[in-house]
């Protein structure tokens, strides 16, 4: 048996009640940072962004890349803060929905190389799968949007 009594499942099932808000707040921040790496690199190495997107023959390849890094700069801000929470999650949603489609296609990828990808895949999925938690639970507590409310 996992557990012998059912005491410890009941903390665990307390902590998570008692600090709900704290969490959701660490959980906006994690699904955030990766979207404040990604726009950091891109602005730092915007020449290498351009390129990697024209080779992934996206057209207008320095549009699509400032969109994006614009784009990332607004779901991370509106994520930490927790404004227009419900609305940034959608917005991640399909913005992973729309750069696995473009940018990891795994399978069409030659051997060493679809590995690396099937990983990148299956963190996109499990970062839309946070999108939905997210959309689920709002901002919390700790966010401005619970602060506007009033």
């Amino acid at each position: 048996m996992l557990f012998r009594s059912h005491s410890v499942t009941s903390r665990v099932d307390e902590f998570a009640a008692t600090n709900a808000d704290l969490l959701i707040l660490i959980g906006r921040i994690l699904l955030a940072w990766i979207f404040v790496g990604s726009a950091y690199g891109a602005i730092t190495n915007f020449s290498g962004s351009v390129g990697y997107f024209r080779s992934l023959n996206v057209p207008a390849p320095e549009l699509f890349t400032t969109t994006t890094v614009a784009l990332e700069v607004l779901m991370s801000a509106g994520l930490i803060l927790g404004i227009g929470t419900r609305y940034c999650a959608v917005l991640v949603f399909l913005f992973v929905l729309l750069a696995t489609a473009i940018a990891h296609r795994y399978w069409e990828y030659p051997g060493p190389q679809q590995i690396g990808q099937y990983n990148n895949f299956l963190k996109n999925i499990s970062i839309m799968g946070g999108a939905m938690l997210i959309f689920v639970t709002g901002g919390g507590r700790f966010s401005l949007d619970r602060k506007l409310a009033g």
